[in-house]
């Protein structure tokens, strides 16, 4: 009867105000979530694993040590990926990040070919942001990544000190000589011979990620992997 009784309120609820995809703006059927079937087909999965080189981990090569990197979804202007960033970012949609985290994570470990980690650990926003925006996009992603991957998830290992203006438009040279002092290791952390998996939302030039790499590595013998939702692919 409960059941019977959601199920109608949920009916209800969809024609009042009716579920519409977060990729192309179409009213969902019975049975899609956050984007149609057509979107989710249409996704532009990388299809990278972490036993074989791929074009993220090139993004690093010469500047950071990192045993491997990994994006789920290949990121493009005006494409479904940015729609659904778009919605996790600034219209409050954290499901994007159970959605993409859950897919992500449970391909990672029906693979098998990452190492024991131990802590996940997300991209920190400076305390500002955090405050304004009232939560971290990264969050609910890396969270299931934990799960999937018998982690623990530690969001107090990095912090931001410095709330810097956007960096979309700014090139990887001035992105650099902005942030070099952005991210910091808490006092409190030992991360000595631990294998840590440092986790974003999209990786463009890698910037963020390999100050974020510099920071955890003032821990002797650390490992350090990378995981985003998406990577903007390199131009050829």
């Amino acid at each position: 009867m409960c059941a019977k009784l959601s199920n109608i309120v949920n009916d209800i609820s969809s024609i009042l105000v009716p579920r519409v995809c977060f990729g192309c703006n179409t009213h969902l059927l019975g049975g899609e979530h956050l984007i149609c079937t057509s979107c989710r087909n249409d996704l532009p999965l990388t299809d990278y694993t972490f036993n074989v080189e791929n074009t993220v981990d090139r993004i690093f090569y010469g500047r950071i040590n990192v045993k491997k990197a990994n994006s789920f979804l290949f990121f493009t202007e005006n494409g479904i990926v940015q729609q659904l960033l778009h919605h996790l970012k600034y219209k409050n949609q954290e499901i994007v990040g159970d959605f993409i985290g859950e897919w992500f994570g449970n391909t990672i470990k029906t693979n098998g070919f990452i190492d024991a980690i131990d802590y996940v650990v997300p991209v920190p926003l400076h305390r500002k942001k955090l405050q304004r925006r009232g939560y971290n996009q990264v969050t609910r992603f890396a969270k299931h990544l934990a799960t999937n991957l018998n982690a623990e998830f530690r969001d107090d290992i990095l912090l931001k000190t410095s709330n810097s203006k956007t960096q979309t438009k700014k090139g990887r040279l001035g992105r650099w000589f902005e942030n070099k002092s952005l991210y910091t290791l808490s006092n409190s952390m030992d991360l000595a011979n631990k294998n840590v998996l440092l986790v974003d939302d999209i990786i463009t030039t890698g910037a963020t990620i390999e100050l974020c790499a510099k920071a955890l590595q003032k821990s002797k013998n650390i490992n350090i992997y990378v995981a985003s939702m998406a990577v903007v692919p390199l131009r050829a």
